[in-house]
């Protein structure tokens, strides 16, 4: 089981976790380098939770100050 960040809740973490995996079911390189060959959604899951993929809200943040 794949722990989701504290700073997340749930539903956000889920939400993240399907757009990630549609991206790179379209071909986006993962953004993780793993020895075995996860799943779309697993691999999706597994970059949120090490802090590859950030939320909108923190991009926004970053680009006011």
């Amino acid at each position: 089981m794949i722990q989701r960040p504290l700073d997340i809740g749930r539903f956000e973490f889920v939400i993240l976790a399907a757009l990630r995996a549609a991206q790179l079911l379209r071909g986006c390189p993962p953004k993780l380098e793993v020895d075995i060959d996860h799943k779309a959604t697993t691999t999706a899951q597994l970059e949120i939770a090490s802090g590859r993929v950030a939320r909108l809200s923190d991009v926004r943040d970053q680009a006011d100050a």
